[in-house]
């Protein structure tokens, strides 16, 4: 081969290259990052593990870590706290 055709050859896979490294550089600076939710609210595991109240308060027992958080709200909103609340409120209706 020749010594011209040669030089061609390897410049344009140099300039392939550095159009490739462009592109990817392009890409990673229009990339959107977003952090992993760490929101308990989302949480299976916190809806599964038991509340850390439940030795000291009995109203605590059978609750998870979630339903616990959101206890004072459903106190506040009058939202009924056991099974059989919430048939009685059925029934009413």
């Amino acid at each position: 081969m020749k010594k011209s055709t040669m030089n061609t050859v390897v410049g344009s896979a140099l300039a392939a290259a550095a159009g490739i490294f462009v592109y990817k550089a392009y890409q990673e600076k229009n990339t959107v990052r977003v952090q992993e939710d760490i929101d308990m609210h989302n949480s299976k595991e916190i809806d599964e593990r038991e509340s850390v109240y439940a030795i000291e308060d009995s109203s605590e027992q059978g609750l998870s870590q979630l339903d616990s958080a959101y206890r004072e709200e459903w106190q506040a909103n009058a939202f009924p706290q056991t099974q059989k609340e919430l048939r009685e409120l059925e029934e009413d209706k």
